[in-house]
């Protein structure tokens, strides 16, 4: 069978190859980042804060709390998310994440464009 004219596989990104950074407490994998998109997922103990994201000029994201029960605070207001909530984050609006359950806390994000 040939290739389709223009045709670009997938690429599977593993957590091993995900880069990974601290924001405080805060355990962040960045799977892939591009002109386009971001995406990536944030782990966070119960009882901890990470770090003031200051948010995105140029950009919208996205948080899906995956596993946990979190509040994500934007300086003004909190909003409290649990598993399968999602909250969308506009352009440059500073944002938190503070685990208020008993168990680890996983959130996917992503955003675009990835300026």
């Amino acid at each position: 069978m040939s290739d389709p004219a223009g045709y670009k596989p997938a690429t599977i990104i593993r957590q091993t190859a995900a880069r990974p950074f601290m924001e405080g407490p805060e355990l962040c994998r960045e799977y892939i980042k591009t002109a386009r998109l971001w995406l990536g997922t944030s782990t966070l103990p119960p009882g901890a804060r990470g770090s003031i994201d200051p948010g995105h000029d140029h950009s919208q994201e996205v948080f899906y709390c995956c596993k946990g029960h979190v509040l994500l605070y934007d300086e003004t207001q909190y909003y409290e998310l649990f598993a399968g909530d999602a909250i969308f984050i506009p352009e440059g609006l500073p944002h938190t994440l503070i685990n208020i359950g008993e168990e680890t806390a996983i959130l996917a994000w992503a955003g675009a464009p990835g300026v």
